[in-house]
């Protein structure tokens, strides 16, 4: 038996810790909201931390709330073998994504100790903060900062009610200037892998048990703003009306042609609708729109940003409505390295796993580590394809054969010298 093989794994144990993560949610919601900066994420926080540290981790958080944990390798310092993912949530998301790489992380570590395998470099688990979309406009908060990508300018973003991103990362006890300067360096990362449920239907759909990520998707998300003039909604002629809830509902339909006319991979999504006065009796002045595209074709989203913008402007303008597009979020899409892919293929192939080559729709914190060094994610089966909902589930076995996937090639990369170049 090799190491690869002794590193399985405690099935009941891991579906445990995840299922006790799950606990920490906002009850007022259907499903499981732990929302970034929300008191159940704070709660959950210090459980993570213990389970870290419970593994055999040296724990610290880092000035941008990410909680990292270290389990030192022979060698003692220099490039980690890093993995993780997030435990925050969308409002009424599911119990499985992000925490499966964060418990897997931990789980991965606890086997090593109890096996006594030590790997030649440390091995650093990381919970990163606030890796989903949120209402200050900028996701995956702490693998920006980790990867010098957190910028000023995000920190300056505001959330509905007017606060500040920066004075939110203050009150949660972070530190958002020193946030700022708390970048990695390239030659501190070995190599990254991050064990992720799919959140799409390819996998069970094709009865396979592991996803190979090639790429994944980057991300334009747009905010538009319509002005119109308000009326009396009885007594002003249609042709007369100058209506913004109009305008904004004719843009719903241009994201979403758009979306449709992707040659390879794309995805458009209007997710949010906000409009004033809201009165049924009275012609909307003022309206919001809050959309995304996603692909991993770096031409297609480049000239399909410039497509919807163009087209939502001829249209609102023929209404006579005036507008204005502010872009929230500019990700482009990622390989995930080639080398990496290979050692994921083959550590299913040495477990028996039957695996395919996927594309992430999905962003992931995976993304900005892949500046510091070379990247690969693992997917596992999403139940009926479902995800960001309360239905959301990944079934026990499929999380522990990702597990193993993921301890395997941890244990590989860790011997092989060449990564960092491939």
């Amino acid at each position: 038996m090799t190491d690869l093989d002794l590193l399985a794994p405690n099935t009941e144990r891991l579906s445990a810790r995840i299922a006790e993560l799950a606990g920490f949610h906002d009850s007022t919601f259907p499903g499981w909201s732990r929302e970034v900066f929300s008191e159940p994420y704070r709660a959950s926080r210090q459980w993570v931390r213990e389970q870290m540290a419970d593994a055999g981790l040296d724990v610290v958080i880092d000035a941008a709330g990410n909680i990292v944990g270290r389990l030192p390798g022979r060698r003692g310092g220099g490039p980690a073998l890093v993995t993780g993912s997030h435990t925050d949530t969308v409002r009424q998301g599911g119990r499985f994504d992000g925490i499966v790489g964060v418990m897997a992380g931990i789980e991965v570590a606890r086997r090593l100790r109890e096996t006594g395998v030590q790997l030649e470099h440390d091995l650093v688990v990381v919970d990163f903060l606030g890796e989903e979309a949120n209402d200050f406009g900028i996701s995956c908060m702490g693998s920006r900062a980790i990867a010098g990508v957190l910028r000023p300018d995000h920190l300056d973003r505001t959330d509905g009610t007017g606060l500040r991103l920066g004075d939110a990362l203050a009150g949660f006890g972070l530190d958002p200037d020193a946030a700022l300067r708390q970048g990695w360096k390239s030659g501190d990362v070995h190599a990254y892998v991050e064990l992720h449920v799919e959140q799409g239907p390819l996998l069970e759909q094709s009865g396979t048990a592991i996803g190979v990520v090639t790429a994944i998707a980057g991300i334009d998300r747009l905010l538009v703003h319509f002005a119109g003039l308000a009326g009396h909604a009885g007594t002003t002629p249609m042709a007369d009306r100058r209506d913004a809830l109009v305008s904004a509902a004719a843009a719903v339909l241009t994201v979403e042609r758009v979306g449709c006319g992707a040659p390879v991979h794309g995805v458009a999504t209007s997710g949010h609708i906000e409009s004033s006065p809201g009165s049924m009796g009275v012609i909307t002045d003022e309206a919001r729109l809050w959309a995304e595209i996603r692909s991993v074709d770096r031409t297609w989203l480049h000239g399909a940003r410039k497509q919807i913008v163009d087209e939502i402007t001829a249209e609102t303008r023929a209404r006579g409505v005036d507008i204005d597009v502010d872009w929230l979020t500019d990700q482009d899409p990622v390989p995930t390295s080639g080398l990496v892919q290979d050692v994921i293929a083959q550590a299913a192939d040495h477990l028996g796993d039957s695996w395919k080559a996927v594309p992430s729709g999905a962003g992931h914190d995976a993304a900005h580590l892949s500046r510091l060094g070379p990247m690969g994610m693992i997917f596992v089966p999403s139940v009926g394809g479902r995800s960001h909902c309360p239905e959301e589930l990944t079934a026990a076995e499929d999380i522990a054969r990702g597990a193993h996937v993921l301890a395997s090639t941890l244990i590989t990369l860790d011997r092989r010298e060449e990564v960092r170049h491939a």
